[in-house]
């Protein structure tokens, strides 16, 4: 992983060396290994880049990289298969004078253009300009594991970069997207699924996930998606048994891509079932030595969200060293700001403070690259409210497997589900709802809206709900994967990793494990009272059974409620309310949700900054 910026003129020359330098030199952290810069002889374009060396740690993977006297490439992220392209490369004639990843990817893009897309396994972000043709082509990975932001003035200018700070540092306007701060303050969202593209600034965009960008010769910008989950097409020949078998080979070759490496490789552990997968085939890879791979975890004084029991069973069955931090109330105190100066964008809990210190730690310990278990809840079914699509598809088609289902998970996890009117009406008439709430909206203020200001709440109140609900399983997956929910925990990750000079790795987004997974029936990922059923028997036979057969669901949860009752932290809160207040975005009366204060007041002291 590094840090890229760029700046494209569309008309005149007025390339500024010293502009793409500070464009860099504020994401320093991205990579600490070099910095480099390359600017066209016409002035015309610039790019930049911070490295984080990960393979080839020589002056030959530096960047900006060129190519057959044509291309240049500013690239972040990794290609996992660079190994498999390469061979195909050098098979039609191309010659390489590095081990990297970077030089595979400007080769393809020379042999194939636009569609080496479709031929990646990796996380990326990248802009390759092409001095023959004139034109600059940037892409995103699928899943938007990598950044990219821009601006753009058509006709005049396009810049990029990996961090908004980057973009400020260019020049772009410190001003915040107040339809995104409404939102976040009203339904607690910090994504507009109906606008991917939009952020918390005005006038910088994020490219989508799975888009890429072409401006050609004549300055004109096209943006298209590449890829997405194919339309759900269930395979019911398929057994659970062979969906296991299947689920178990694609997943290996994702782990086994994702320890390419020339330094020292590590896992994230929460002690759930997805990281210790994860922990556990990178064992079985190695022949169950665990080669001394180090864990990183968090840990809590408080006995009901601390998982060390778990942690340190999936760590001595894999033959790994477990490494532990301990985040605590001062510590989110003493790191608050510069934690949300690396995010740069509201994030949702305390948890994410958590992960920080995993970061920390891992730094600490000499580990630069992480493996870890994300994208196996949005893809697999491994949240709990999933129960409730499921349940509410049987409810309107199978009455009989409806009842089979809830009694299984009610005495799988000892509480009741409660099938209210809510529930019923939800089912029958999915979508109904939605309209009564905006009738709530237009005729009165629903409790949600209390706490804001009559005036800043006024403009957006209209506005559809940032949320969607649907009746089937495999399509609220897959607006979790790929609409709104999954891509906000990459960028938690990505800034936290980031901020320490680490770089993640998440075997579960390999694309073609992931396009296998949304042709399997709901059944196989929940039903019978439990979650991500085809991961759980897939990995029966390495994990250990008291983490294969877990209910209970944590990950890297924090004790965020005891946190906010600290007396310093009190304080604070206290004097963001009053900002807000004074900044008329909430009542003087009003009693919102104490961490949203937290994060409106450093959005808005960062954009002061």
């Amino acid at each position: 992983m590094c840090g890229i910026a760029g700046v494209l003129h569309l008309s005149e020359p007025r390339f500024d060396l010293q502009t793409l330098q500070r464009m860099t030199e504020v994401i320093s952290h991205r990579g600490p290994d070099g910095d480099g810069h390359w600017m066209s002889r016409d002035g015309l374009v610039g790019l930049g880049h911070r490295r984080l060396a990960i393979l080839d740690l020589s002056e030959r993977g530096a960047q900006p990289m060129h190519y057959l006297g044509r291309f240049t490439v500013t690239l972040n992220g990794e290609i996992y298969n660079y190994v498999e392209i390469r061979e195909e490369l050098i098979e039609k004639g191309h010659t390489f004078v590095s081990e990297t990843d970077t030089e595979v990817l400007l080769a393809a893009y020379a042999e194939y253009g636009v569609s080496v897309l479709e031929r990646l396994d990796g996380m990326f972000a990248f802009a390759i300009w092409d001095q023959q043709e004139r034109t600059l082509f940037c892409a995103r990975d699928r899943f938007g594991e990598k950044p990219f932001f821009y601006v753009y003035d058509p006709g005049k200018l396009f810049a990029f970069a990996s961090e908004i700070k980057s973009l400020f540092a260019f020049g772009a306007p410190r001003q915040i997207n107040h339809r995104m701060l409404f939102n976040y303050l009203a339904y607690d969202v910090i994504e507009n699924p109906y606008a991917k593209s939009e952020t918390f600034f005005e006038g910088i965009s994020k490219l989508e996930a799975a888009h890429h960008i072409l401006i050609d010769g004549q300055g004109v910008l096209t943006k298209r998606r590449y890829w997405a989950i194919p339309e759900i097409n269930v395979d019911h020949k398929i057994s659970f048994e062979d969906s296991c078998e299947r689920f178990r080979e694609l997943f290996t070759q994702s782990v086994r891509r994702r320890l390419r490496a020339d330094v020292p490789v590590g896992t994230s552990l929460s002690g759930g079932l997805d990281s210790s997968s994860v922990l556990c085939t990178i064992s079985k890879i190695l022949n169950g030595s665990g080669q001394g791979q180090k864990t990183f975890s968090a840990r809590f004084h408080e006995s009901a969200l601390d998982e060390g029991d778990f942690i340190k069973l999936a760590a001595d069955a894999a033959g790994a060293h477990a490494y532990f931090t301990w985040p605590d109330a001062r510590a989110l105190l003493d790191n608050i700001d510069r934690v949300f100066y690396h995010q740069e964008e509201p994030f949702g809990t305390a948890s994410i403070f958590a992960q920080w210190e995993v970061m920390k730690l891992a730094k600490q310990e000499g580990v630069t690259v992480l493996l870890d278990g994300q994208g196996a809840d949005e893809t697999l079914g491994g949240y709990t409210h999933y129960f409730r699509t499921v349940f509410q598809e049987l409810y309107s088609t199978d009455r009989p497997r409806f009842r089979e289902e809830v009694r299984a998970y009610e005495e799988l996890h000892k509480r009741p589900f409660n099938a209210d009117w809510r529930f019923k009406f939800e089912a029958i008439q999915p979508g109904a709802l939605r309209l009564l709430g905006k009738a709530r909206r237009r005729f009165s203020r629903p409790e949600y809206l209390q706490h804001l200001h009559p005036e800043f709440a006024a403009e957006y109140k209209m506005d559809p709900p940032p949320f969607r609900a649907f009746g089937e399983l495999n399509e609220t997956l897959k607006h979790s994967t790929e609409g709104y929910g999954l891509e906000k925990l990459l960028r938690f990750a990505d800034r936290n990793s980031m901020a320490f000079s680490r770089e993640v790795r998440l075997p579960f987004l390999n694309h073609e494990l992931v396009e296998f997974l949304f042709t399997l029936p709901a059944s196989y990922k929940i039903g019978q009272g439990w979650t991500k059923r085809v991961l759980r028997n897939a990995m029966e036979p390495i994990l250990p059974k008291r983490i294969t057969w877990r209910v209970d669901k944590l990950g890297f949860d924090s004790p965020q409620a005891a946190w906010l009752r600290e007396p310093e932290v009190r304080d604070l809160i206290s004097e963001c309310k009053a900002k807000l207040v004074a900044e008329r975005v909430i009542h003087s009366n009003a009693r919102p949700d104490e961490w949203q204060c937290l994060m409106a007041e450093r959005l808005l002291d960062f954009v002061a900054a």
